[in-house]
């Protein structure tokens, strides 16, 4: 199947009406995000990274620790604008580096006090994928192999989160959105609290 190709049309699930797709840098976000972006009718995609390049002065690289109370603040518009298309019937996706030890909480409460179902998705490949993948992007902050690996990190280990992984080495873009569609479907991926 050719990544790009659009799949068909599923109906919207019946257990969440938000999916957050993440995942280190590499693991093949953006791309698997669209595809299942448009498997949807109404959808909207939120780029999560990109409302890190709203904030004009004291930016802070948000991997780093100094930046949490940037992050949070970040998060927090993340998940007003989800719930703001959700709200208007739209299946929503975001698309964005949502680390499990500091934000996939708070992003899933945010959007639950905002009357939404939450489904929770991370993609992971191996290391050396990721660095390849992510080293290939056009001077992207995202680039640098030590930033890459502990990001990586942050996703290795999932604990509780575990049933929410989905391992993407050897599976196209497309395998890898029809999983989470049927997965979305079947209600595996909603998100525990």
């Amino acid at each position: 199947m050719n990544p790009h190709e659009l799949p068909h049309k599923v109906e919207a699930p019946l257990v969440s009406d938000l999916l957050i797709i993440t995942g280190p840098p590499g693991a093949g976000k953006s791309t698997v995000a669209r595809l299942v972006a448009d498997r949807f009718e109404p959808s909207a995609l939120v780029l999560g990274d990109a409302f890190f390049g709203f904030v004009a002065r004291g930016y802070i690289d948000p991997w780093l620790p100094e930046s949490h109370e940037q992050n949070t603040v970040v998060m927090r518009i993340v998940a007003r604008a989800a719930a703001g298309y959700a709200d208007a019937g739209y299946f929503t996706v975001i698309d964005g580096i949502v680390s499990p030890r500091w934000f996939y909480a708070p992003l899933r409460d945010w959007l639950r006090e905002a009357g939404h179902e939450v489904a929770y998705a991370v993609l992971r490949a191996s290391l050396p994928a990721c660095i390849a993948r992510a080293s290939d992007r056009d001077a992207h902050r995202l680039a640098d192999a030590a930033v890459i690996e502990q990001l990586w990190h942050d996703f290795a280990d999932l604990g509780d989160l575990d049933r929410h992984a989905i391992e993407t080495d050897g599976m196209s873009a497309g395998e890898a959105a029809e999983l989470l569609a049927t997965r979305l479907r079947d209600g595996s991926l909603t998100a525990s609290r």
